[in-house]
C-alpha cells in the first residue's frame, strides 16, 4: 500500500519492526520505526498526515482507529477489527472526516460489489462470497501459508459466523457447512462459513447473504482438531507459574510454520454470486477475481489484492467520488456506481484478473 500510494502522494510508512520497513526504505519510501499501540507515538507519527491507512492487526484495529478519529484524521482501514467501527460515525461526521473501513479484498471489494449489485437490482435476493488466499505449492502438513497476521487468521476460525437466512440474521460456528467448490484456475477447494459479512448484515436488507473461506481440502479438519483440543482458546492458563493463552502460543508456533519463504508464490481467488431481479427479469450476477504472486516486485497476491483495493478506495475518496463525512462501510460506498467502477478499473490496471458481466 505504501509503495503504491508513493506513486502519487508523499507517504511515510510506520512499523514497530525495522525489518518490515527495509523493503520500502530500499524503494525510496520514507519510513519511521514506532509502536503505534502507544497513543503518544501514534499522535506523533501521524501529526502531518492528511490521510492514514490503518493496517494494524485486528485486535489493535478499533483502538488505533478511534485514536485517529480523535486526532482528526481521514482514514482508510483494513485492520478487520472485531468491533463495529460505526460507533465512531457521530464523531467522524462532527469533525468532517472520511473514515472508510473494511477496505481489503474481502471484506472490501466483495462488499463494494454487493452494494453495486444491490443498487442496480430491483430486488436482490441472494449474495454469496467465496474467497481465499493460498500458497500455489501444496506442502504438507498444512498446505497453507499466512499472508497476514496468523492471529487474525486464527480468529476467523474462532469468531462465530454471522449470515442471513430467510431474512433473519443467523449465527453458526465458524467453519460450519463445508462444501467442495471447483475453480478451473485452482482445482477443487473446500469452502466453509466465516464471519465476513459484517456490517452488510444490517445495511443491505436482502434475504440470503453469506461468506465462505476457501482452503485446500483437508485443512479444515486440522484446524478443528486444534479447536477441539483447546489450542485456540483465548482464556489464559497457567504453565510453570506463567499465565498464557493457548491461542497466543498456537499463533506463535504457526507463524513459523505458515511463513512464506522469500519469493514463494501464492494466489488469491474470489468468486461473488448474486441472484435477483435486474431490468425486470430474474438474473444472476457473478464476479471472478484471480491473482498471483508478482515476481517482478516480490509482492504476494494477497498484498496486491488487499492492498490495491485499499489504495484504490483512498484515491477515489481523494478524487471526490464520495464527499459526505462519517464512517463509510464498503457496501454503502459500492452503491455509488462510479466509485465501484473506479476501484475495479484500478485493480485491473495493476494486473489483477477480474471478470464480471457488468463491471
Amino acid at each position: 500500500m505504501a509503495w503504491d500510494l508513493a506513486r502519487d502522494f508523499a507517504v511515510t510508512a510506520v512499523d514497530v519492526s525495522e525489518s518490515n520497513l527495509q523493503w520500502l526504505a530500499q524503494r525510496n519510501v520514507a519510513t519511521v520505526k514506532a509502536d503505534v499501540s502507544d497513543a503518544g507515538e501514534l499522535a506523533r507519527v501521524v501529526r502531518e498526515a492528511s490521510w492514514v491507512v490503518n493496517a494494524v492487526p485486528g485486535f489493535l484495529g478499533y483502538r488505533v482507529l478511534s485514536e485517529l478519529v480523535a486526532l482528526g484524521k481521514n482514514v482508510v482501514d483494513i485492520s478487520f477489527m472485531p468491533e463495529d467501527p460505526r460507533a465512531l460515525d457521530g464523531e467522524a461526521k462532527a469533525k468532517g472526516l472520511l473514515v472508510a473501513v473494511d477496505c481489503g479484498v474481502a471484506p472490501g471489494l466483495s462488499h463494494l460489489v454487493l452494494g453495486y449489485w444491490y443498487a442496480q437490482a430491483a430486488n436482490l435476493e441472494r449474495f454469496t462470497c467465496y474467497v481465499g488466499g493460498l500458497p500455489k505449492e501444496r506442502v504438507l502438513p498444512w498446505e497453507y501459508k499466512a499472508p497476514f497476521s496468523p492471529v487474525d487468521v486464527l480468529e476467523e476460525y474462532t469468531r462465530p459466523a454471522r449470515l442471513r437466512r430467510n431474512g433473519a440474521v443467523v449465527t453458526l460456528p465458524a467453519m460450519a457447512e463445508p462444501e467442495l467448490v471447483y475453480i478451473p484456475e485452482v482445482g477443487t477447494l473446500e469452502a466453509f462459513l466465516t464471519d465476513g459479512m459484517r456490517t452488510a448484515l444490517e445495511t443491505i436488507p436482502i434475504p440470503h447473504m453469506e461468506e465462505k473461506t476457501l482452503r485446500y481440502p483437508g485443512y479444515r479438519e486440522k484446524i478443528l482438531l486444534l479447536k477441539t483440543s483447546g489450542l485456540l482458546d483465548g482464556e489464559p492458563v497457567e504453565v510453570s507459574g506463567v499465565k498464557v493463552s493457548p491461542l497466543s502460543v498456537t499463533a506463535k508456533a504457526l507463524a513459523r510454520a505458515w511463513q512464506f519463504a522469500e519469493n514463494e508464490a501464492d494466489l488469491t481467488v474470489m468468486v461473488l454470486k448474486a441472484e435477483g431481479f435486474f431490468a425486470g427479469e430474474r438474473q444472476e450476477r457473478s464476479l471472478f477475481l484471480y491473482d498471483n504472486f508478482d515476481p517482478a516486485t516480490g509482492l504476494s497476491s494477497m498484498a496486491r489484492s488487499t492492498g490495491f483495493t485499499a489504495t484504490a478506495v483512498l484515491r477515489a475518496l481523494v478524487a471526490g467520488y464520495h464527499r459526505a463525512p462519517g464512517v463509510l462501510v464498503p457496501e454503502v460506498l459500492g452503491q455509488n456506481a462510479d466509485l465501484t467502477r473506479f476501484v475495479v478499473s484500478s485493480l485491473r490496471e495493476r494486473g489483477l484478473a477480474i471478470r464480471a458481466e457488468d463491471l
